[in-house]
């Protein structure tokens, strides 16, 4: 077992893990935060999307032991947050999720596009979203939703 010290959520969190434990894992386990999704285990399908220092990251690929000290968070942990509420309000509206199993991650990596991107070109956004895989949807109404909260976001500044 190796003792790690993380934060997630804003929460101070330590633990003693196996050295191979996933962070996915971990995460829903462990600390019983079942937003994250596990859906391929080999970071292709994006279902286990979080954010690790800010970054969008897969932690089904990530080693629990590798994030001692870093900054991970997850869907539960953007309750609060005005932009997460803005991605949510339009993914409903555009009907961008049906079974809701790909959502966690898609909302994940849409937000880490809209904070870290603000300029991006809205035409990029299919390409930007190609690494979170969604077998009901077809992607139209999850590219509108992001779509349109960048026109949002444009219009208030």
């Amino acid at each position: 077992m190796i003792h790690i010290s993380l934060t997630i959520n804003g929460e101070r969190v330590e633990a003693s893990v196996e050295p191979r434990l996933s962070l996915v894992d971990f995460l829903r386990e462990r600390q019983h935060l079942t937003g994250t999704h596990v859906g391929c285990e080999h970071g292709v399908c994006g279902a286990c999307t979080i954010h690790l220092d800010g970054v969008s990251a897969r932690s089904c690929i990530t080693l629990a032991v590798a994030c001692d000290g870093r900054d991970v968070k997850t869907i539960e942990g953007f309750e609060a947050d005005t932009q997460m509420e803005a991605l949510r309000v339009e993914f409903s509206k555009e009907h961008a999720l049906q079974c809701g199993y790909c959502t966690p991650g898609m909302l994940m990596t849409s937000y880490e596009l809209l904070t870290r991107f603000p300029d991006m070109d809205p035409a990029d956004i299919p390409k930007e979203m190609s690494g979170n895989l969604c077998r009901c949807t077809g992607y139209q109404g999850i590219v509108r939703a992001i779509q349109n909260a960048y026109a949002a976001n444009r219009n208030e500044t």
